[in-house]
């Protein structure tokens, strides 16, 4: 018997100088603005994920500082069900859109671009609200 699991994947809130945060556009569908991330490779653990992606996306080296929160609504991707393990972390330097990313840009926390992909508008009001206040999505 085969079970269908949700498929882990990693995102990255890369901290900039002056309350910044690094996007990606992305090239492929669904077309937008999101967090450099993606799919964690078998055998590799969730930190290392997070920081190749963001690597191979934008060509940043992040240093990880936290992990944030998990996010697993089966909705979250059109494509298929899969959990997003968010992490914050800091990277100094331009970005360089590559691999997934048609381009990469930091942008000030309170002037995203639009359309967002998945639930990326609402990670980043959660990490909002976390910086001015502390406080952590319920669960």
């Amino acid at each position: 018997m085969a079970f269908k699991n949700p498929t882990p994947t990693v995102d990255c809130i890369v901290e900039q100088p002056g309350e910044r945060v690094v996007l990606i556009k992305r090239r492929n569908p669904p077309e937008g603005w999101a967090l450099p991330g993606g799919f964690v490779d078998e055998g590799e653990p969730l930190h290392a994920a997070c920081v190749r992606e963001v690597r191979e996306e934008t060509g940043l080296e992040v240093d990880l500082s936290e992990q944030f929160f998990t996010y697993s609504d089966p909705a979250r991707d059109p494509r298929k069900h899969t959990l997003s393990t968010v992490y914050i972390g800091w990277a100094e330097g331009d970005p360089k859109g590559s691999d997934d990313a048609a381009e990469a840009r930091a942008f000030p926390i309170n002037e995203l671009p639009s359309p967002l992909c998945f639930d990326h508008g609402t990670i980043l009001a959660d990490y909002v609200t976390y910086k001015r206040t502390g406080k952590r999505r319920k669960i």
